[in-house]
């Protein structure tokens, strides 16, 4: 019942973002260097309460932009409504739906879902993880010099002393989408 309450939660989501595709959408700054949230934000995540709430009413959840909702339960869910604002406030397809379940502190259930390249990762506890429906497995290369590394630093980092040389100095990793 949980993994069907993911995925539902996650295309609903999905559903709700794509309704922006055309249509223009409030973007708001919160606190640090390109902090962004949107009204699609605020959407997405509403219908994924909705979802969970409605099969799981007693359990907690903590969500990005209306922080937690405290509940006297086990489980707790962990939302991110769209992971990459500052990629679909741009309309940079490089975004996704992050949902996570922990049951006494341990993740037990894990799904991420980019509904603009359709791409379904989900990982369950002692069952291994996903691409859409694929199974997906860690990398055999001995090093990582010889494996392919694709990272996003996030914002705040610059804020941090030497933030920009430290950054510079990972660049030769990946670049991927400079808008």
């Amino acid at each position: 019942m949980f993994k069907n309450t993911l995925l539902q939660a996650l295309e609903e989501a999905a559903k709700e973002i794509r309704r922006f595709d055309e249509i223009d959408f409030q973007i708001s700054e919160k606190e640090g260097v390109n902090n962004l949230v949107t009204e699609v934000d605020h959407a997405s995540e509403k219908v994924i309460i909705d979802v969970i709430k409605k099969n799981f009413p007693e359990h907690q959840i903590l969500s990005e932009e209306i922080g937690e909702l405290v509940q006297d339960s086990q489980y707790k869910w962990i939302i991110d409504p769209i992971d990459g604002t500052v990629n679909f406030a741009h309309r940079i397809p490089i975004c996704a739906i992050s949902i996570g379940l922990e049951q006494n502190g341990e993740m037990i259930l894990g799904g991420i879902y980019n509904p603009y390249l359709n791409e379904m990762f989900l990982a369950e506890r002692g069952k291994g993880a996903t691409l859409n429906d694929k199974p997906i497995h860690v990398s055999k290369k001995a090093s990582v010099a010889k494996a392919c590394l694709v990272t996003g630093f996030p914002y705040t980092y610059l804020d941090e002393p030497n933030g920009y040389e430290r950054t510079d100095r990972n660049f030769y990793v990946r670049r991927v989408w400079i808008d």
